[in-house]
């Protein structure tokens, strides 16, 4: 089998098994009920990412067979991503304390970093410093944070689901115009995968992803930009550009939250994206503009540091600084109004 032959395959069998996931789902009630935390307004099937997981896990082998990833990266992502997969399943049917989904959370952050032999010496502003066992420390707290942030900004129709394919298609493409080929493919193959749970999710969402696949998702996100960086530091700079949009409207909710003494683990709806989502009465329009700001703002930035050797951490900040602006004008983390 040729190997770009995966791609189609994997994006059909996620078509197909979120179908068959929303069937059951239906068939079983397993319905996400809207309440006062809720972004949404209709019933809706839950649990349509356990068809990402399935499908990308069964990919990893064939990439691995075709040596554009280790046989131990392969194995990592499995058992890591896999385990943070079926504690979101376990989640999702009914409830895992806070703290076992943390320690399951870092136990896979932990393999992931482990499998790597840390974090590989990094450039700041010119000047190259291997952080040692900190930055290994920092990495691990980068997976714990990007899994957990990837379910927190699962609050609307599709949001996830495109911010997963426009971050890992950018990435694609960056590495393929440097000659970086074998780093092509886990992105592609995830691209494929989340897009084939992406004709049910994109709104109005027929099902939601649940934090099966929203963890899974942050994790291996998190797990691939790890990778990139040993091969070249520079793109883990590329990676975190690309997911600008999750990694600034969660932490800056997040911050806001425990300033004012909230639980950030509580379900709440202060998030950027849904105020938004509200301001305009539309999932769609918010999920579009994510799109846009991704392809039209972000991505050129992350491009520039690929091949154009602006300063990682100065691309990054370039990027940040207007998505900033609007976290803020949407009231990213600020207190809900009662009643």
């Amino acid at each position: 089998m040729e190997l770009w032959l995966l791609l189609p395959l994997a994006f059909v069998f996620s078509l197909y098994m979120t179908a068959v996931i929303r069937r059951y789902a239906l068939a079983k009630n397993i319905i996400d009920i809207p309440n006062s935390r809720s972004s949404h307004s209709t019933p809706t099937p839950r649990g349509g990412g356990v068809a990402i997981v399935l499908t990308f896990l069964l990919g990893c082998p064939v990439l691995a067979f075709y040596d554009t990833i280790s046989m131990s990266v392969a194995f990592t992502l499995i058992i890591a991503a896999g385990g943070v997969a079926l504690l979101g399943f376990l989640d999702d049917h009914g409830h895992v304390a806070a703290r076992w989904r943390l320690l399951g959370h870092f136990s896979a952050a932990i393999l992931c970093v482990y499998s790597l032999g840390g974090l590989p010496p990094m450039f700041f502003f010119g000047f190259k410093i291997d952080l040692g066992w900190a930055g290994a420390l920092a990495a691990v707290l980068y997976l714990v944070w990007m899994l957990n942030l990837y379910n927190f900004m699962d609050g609307i129709d599709g949001l996830a689901s495109v911010e997963a394919v426009c971050a890992s298609c950018g990435a694609a493409i960056i590495f393929w115009l440097l000659g970086y080929h074998d780093l092509v493919w886990p992105p592609l193959l995830l691209s494929a995968t989340v897009m084939g749970f992406l004709y049910w999710n994109f709104p109005p969402a027929r099902i939601f992803m649940g934090d099966a696949g929203s963890g899974f998702l942050g994790v291996v996100l998190g797990f691939l930009s790890l990778i990139s960086a040993w091969s070249d530091s520079k793109f883990l700079w590329v990676w975190l550009i690309l997911l600008g949009v999750f990694i600034v409207d969660a932490t800056l909710t997040l911050f806001r939250r425990f300033l004012r003494g909230e639980k950030v683990y509580e379900a709440h709806r202060s998030h950027a994206y849904q105020f938004a989502a509200r301001h305009f009465n539309s999932h769609r329009v918010v999920t579009l503009a994510v799109i846009g700001i991704n392809v039209f703002w972000l991505f050129p930035i992350a491009l520039s540091v690929a091949l154009l050797d602006l300063d990682g951490l100065t691309g990054m900040l370039i990027a940040y600084a207007p998505i900033c602006v609007l976290a803020f004008k949407f009231g990213a983390g600020q207190a809900e109004l009662k009643g």
